[in-house]
Parts: structure tokens; sequence; C-alpha cells
């Protein structure tokens, strides 16, 4: 659909029943980020809030919250953009569907960002304080903007076709941030806006950045997209919304012509102040940090503005259906990226980052019979993915040889990791990179953007059979208690609670000893946890609480752990320490005050 504002793609979700109104006047704080978590967790529409406490703005929410409701949105222009991509990998994929070929150029102009002197961008000014101060979490450190559009151009090569739009958050008060004036900007390493202003520290000047918000809805998706530095956010913005990206420019600053709000100002080359916390989507608080701010010179916005945000935490939450998107979109790219890759899967459920799946081809020696296969060119590939994009961020990967099934799907990620837990030989298929980077919002290190990373490789026949079942001769040692099975051959367990590194260490060694002496046969992967109910109780729960609760070089043991010649393996089943720790962030509860609130509300009005 080609919508030129918000406000259309609003009044065309209503019109064909995908969205709802709330009439009452809500709270921007907790309320309603609880209505959006309950509505979404219902699976229910985008919700329009007509008045929102303390702002003369509407807002709206959930809009991408199912993929069917993502697809609907961008129904017009979404097949042709999947074309471009798959052309651009396979170019003889144009001589296949010849007909459905011939719009391609027309989809391809419309990439073209477009240059205006006046829009709707320009009818009204505001300030920052009449915006919807929206905190989604209790221990937030304020209200934030988020689904931001944050704009940039490189100080060494200005011009629009040399910008980034990334979506990183932006705390609009609370902590240092002079009320009116300043809102703290956050963005992760590896992020294209890291670049820019490495480079306007160089040369000594400011960052001129601007913030879009709202506008047509694949402006917004665009900024989430994982696109190559080469490639500008705002073109792939033009192709999915069937519509030129329109852009003017305003004393210095780049404007979206056809956003709802722009916030223009500078960054201060090396200037920082105190950001966050900030319930994120891994589930945890991100805590406090020195980020850079934004010094804000003026905010504009159209008459008919409606303020977009999302609300994140534990996953699954509405980008949930980006991240489907994204994979709808750019799948068939991986082959072509990364040679010798078939597929990738960032595993939502465990916050994207921590815990990747990727299918490969093992063809180093393709006449090795099954009992001599091993993993060979998949750790080559493993080195690959890790160099490719946000893939660098990964903490564990899983990596396996398709050829040992074809049929596999690497998104059913119970059949996956079965399938790998039957293949690994753990005395030689774990590779670790033990001083490395790590997502910025992932606490499981002790160092912010520091971590380690761990390899999962598997190829060749099924080497044990993955018990489903726990006998009463599995049992644990003093101080272990009530094993859960959360998976074929794999065992959550209740440990002690963790206090200090050394303790933990002699812990999950008391427990290796004593696995070496029980029947362990078909057991692949002890998890240590507070609570083994509650992760065995889903496939979700377990991956969430092993893969972002854990740092593989520092919470991985064995039963008959050894090191030889630098390697790390054990001959016995693997051992991860996934109790939440000292260092870790506090994960993220809900004031159950408002979410009774919320539920009575949303009873009365019948949204869901």
């Amino acid at each position: 659909m080609d919508y030129s504002s918000m406000t259309a793609c609003v009044e065309d979700l209503e019109k064909h029943g995908h969205l709802i109104r709330i009439t009452e006047e809500v709270d921007p704080f907790l309320e309603m980020a609880e209505i959006h978590r309950q509505v979404f967790e219902a699976k229910g529409p985008a919700i329009l809030f007509e008045k929102v406490k303390g702002s003369p703005f509407p807002a709206v929410s959930n809009l991408f919250g199912t993929l069917e409701r993502s697809r609907f949105i961008f129904r017009g222009s979404l097949a042709k953009v999947s074309r471009l991509v798959e052309a651009k990998t396979d170019p003889k994929a144009l001589f296949k569907r010849p007909l459905q070929s011939l719009s391609l150029p027309f989809a391809a102009l419309k990439a073209l960002p477009q240059k205006v002197k006046n829009a709707p961008i320009l009818e009204c000014t505001t300030t920052l304080s009449q915006l919807p101060q929206i905190q989604c979490w209790p221990d937030d450190g304020g209200p934030f903007i988020l689904l931001p559009q944050v704009y940039s151009e490189d100080p060494k090569k200005p011009g629009i076709l040399n910008s980034n739009m990334g979506m990183y958050r932006i705390q609009m008060a609370g902590n240092d941030y002079l009320p009116d004036q300043e809102v703290g900007l956050h963005y992760q390493i590896k992020r294209d806006i890291g670049r820019h202003h490495a480079h306007a520290i160089e040369m000594g000047q400011p960052l001129k950045v601007s913030i879009f918000v709202g506008g047509p809805p694949a402006h917004c998706f665009a900024a989430v997209m994982p696109l190559p530095e080469n490639l500008p956010e705002v073109a792939f913005a033009g192709a999915l919304a069937g519509r030129r990206f329109k852009y003017l420019k305003k004393e210095g600053h780049t404007l979206s012509a056809e956003a709802d709000f722009c916030i223009v100002g500078t960054v201060d080359p090396k200037a920082v102040k105190p950001e966050g916390p900030f319930g994120d989507h891994l589930g945890y608080y991100s805590l406090t940090h020195p980020f850079p701010f934004l010094k804000i010179e003026k905010i504009y916005h159209r008459k008919d503005a409606i303020w977009p945000f999302t609300v994140v935490g534990r996953p699954p939450a509405e980008d949930t259906s980006f991240g489907a998107l994204i994979h709808e979109i750019t799948g068939p790219a991986v082959p072509d990226a990364i040679p010798g890759v078939s597929a990738i899967h960032a595993v939502d459920a465990a916050g994207v980052h921590p815990l990747l799946l990727a299918m490969g081809k093992e063809t180093y020696v393709p006449y090795a019979h099954d009992d001599e296969k091993k993993p060979m060119e998949l750790l080559t590939l493993s080195n690959a993915i890790f160099g490719f994009g946000q893939c660098s961020l990964a903490k564990y990967l899983f990596i396996v040889d398709e050829g040992d099934n074809p049929a596999l799907d690497i998104h059913n990620e119970k059949a996956f990791l079965t399938h790998l837990l039957e293949r690994m030989d753990f005395t030689r298929d774990l590779h670790f990179q033990t001083q490395s980077t790590m997502d910025t919002l992932d606490y499981s290190a002790n160092g912010l953007n520091q971590g380690s990373k761990v390899v999962f490789a598997a190829a060749g026949k099924k080497k044990r059979e993955l018990r489903t079942a726990l006998s009463s001769e599995f049992f644990l040692p003093d101080g272990f208690s009530s094993p859960r099975l959360a998976l074929p051959g794999v065992v959550m367990v209740k440990a002690p609670a963790y206090k200090e590194s050394t303790q933990a260490e002699a812990e999950a060694q008391t427990l290796a000893d004593h696995l070496e002496q029980i029947d362990t046969q078909g057991i692949a992967l002890v998890v240590l946890t507070e609570d083994s109910s509650f992760g065995s109780a889903s496939l979700n729960n377990f991956l969430w609480v092993t893969f972002t609760r854990s740092n593989p070089s520092h919470d991985i043991y064995g039963a008959g752990a050894f090191t030889r010649y630098k390697h790390w393996g054990c001959t016995g089943p693997l051992i991860i320490d996934a109790r939440l720790k000292p260092h870790h962030a506090p994960p993220l509860i809900e004031n159950p005050e408002v979410t009774k609130s919320v539920t009575r509300l949303l009873k009365k009005i019948k949204a869901v």
C-alpha cells in the first residue's frame, strides 16, 4: 500500500479491521506499555491511543504486532522488494519468471531519494516535553522514543546516498539531560552511525543528527534492516514504501518530508552523559552507561501527527515480526553473501544475538565415509558467519551439515537442536573465542561489549540416541535437585544460588565428577538454573534462560573435561551454568497494580 503518512496507514488498518481506538485518557507512565503488551500477547490489533496524558498528540502501537498485519501493511510492495533482492543474488531468476520481473526497474526507481522544497513536516513545531513521554518498565531511566529513525551522514562524504538511518534508542528525559534541550543517543557496537561519529571526532566537528518519528511505515521498518554499508536505508525505505523517500534541507539538517515528527540537533564529538536503565529486548534491563547525547535545535511535526511506538522486553514481542519479515526479504541473499552457507536463523526467543543457528555444506572431503565425516568446512563457514554484519555479535553459533538431513527446518529450533546434539562429538566439535566482542545489551560477561563465543559444529551420522525420559538411575549430588527434561537429551537442574566464580567452578566440577560416575547415556547437555521447572516448561523458556544467562568461556563445563594442544573438550555431557549472577542485569518485571488495572480496562472496552 502506498502510504504517504502514518495517518493514512492508521485509517487503512481501521478500515480493514486491523486497529482499535482507545478513547479513554491513558497514562504514558507504564499504562500504555502494559496495554500494548496485553493486546500483543492476545495477538490483537494495532492500538490508537486518542488521548495521551500530558501530550496533545495521539499515539499508535502494535502496528507490526503480527506477521500477517506486517505483510498487509506492505502488501503492495513486499513481493517486488523480495524480487529485487532475489534478482541481485540470482540474476538468472529474472529469466525464470520474466513477466513478474517487468515491474522491477520501476520498483528500483522508487529507491532513489527525492529532494523537495516544501513538505508537511514543516507545518508546525513543538517541544520535547509535549511529545508522549512513554515509559515501559518500572526501573527505566525515563521515557524513551521507541520507534525512532535516527538519521546521520558521513562527515567525510556528506549527502543522502552516504547516509545511515538506524533505530537507536533515544532517552527523552531523566538522568543529567537538560529538560527540553537534550536527549540520550544510545547505539550499540557494529552500528553504522558509529562510523559517522568516528569521522566527526577525527574532524573535530559536531555530528548533525535528525530523529524521524512516524511517516510511511516502510521508513520505520527500513531503520531496522541489516543493510550493507553502501546501501542507504532511505533507498530501501523508498522501494518498500512504493514511493520515493522525500526529504528536504533546513538550516543544514536533513528532514524526512513525510515524517510525523522530526527532531534535529547536533552531537558533540566527545561528550557523553549517563543513559539508561532501559528494559530491553533480551528480557533484562540494560544498565546505565555513558553514551552520546543530542543537543536539540528544533522539533518539527505535521498537523495530523501521530506518535508511533513499540514496547520491547523478553521475546517474543512486536519486534519479532520485524525479524520474521527481514528473513523473508533477505533469506535468499544468504547463500550469495556467504558461499557455502544455505541458511542462518537468529533465535528470537534467546534474544536474537545470543544464539545463531546455521546450515552449511560439508564438502571438503566429499568421498569420506559417514564414520569418518567430521566438521571441517563448517568451521571455515563459522568464521565467515562471525564476520558477516550483525552476525559478528553472535555468542553461541550452532552449525550443522545440511547434507545429513536435507529436510531439516532451521526455524524448528527443537528439531535443529536435537539433530545437532545427536551428532556432536564433544571431544572435538566445540571451538571457543575467549576474548571477543558481545552485544552491548548482553550482560552475561563481566564487561560492556566484551565476552566470548563458541561454535557447536555437527556433521556425520548419529553418535547417540537422546533420552526422552529420566530414570531413577539419574540422580544428583547434594545441593543439586529437581532434574527436568527440557528437550530430548537436555536436562535442566536446580543448582545452589550463584555467589561468586570460585564457588561456581567448584560446584560445576562436583556435578561433572558425579556425572562421570553414573549412567548418562543419551544425555548431551545439563543446564544449571535456579528454577528447573520454569526452564523446562517450554522451549522458549529453555532458550531464554540458557543462552541469555551464560558466557561460553566462563560458564561451559563438562564431564570428563580436558585440554589438549590448546583445545578444550569433554567425554561426557556438556554443562552450561545459566544461573543468574551478581553482574547480570535484572530481568524485567511488570508493575502488578498497573497490570491489574489494564486488564480491567481492556475487558471493559472488549479490546482483547
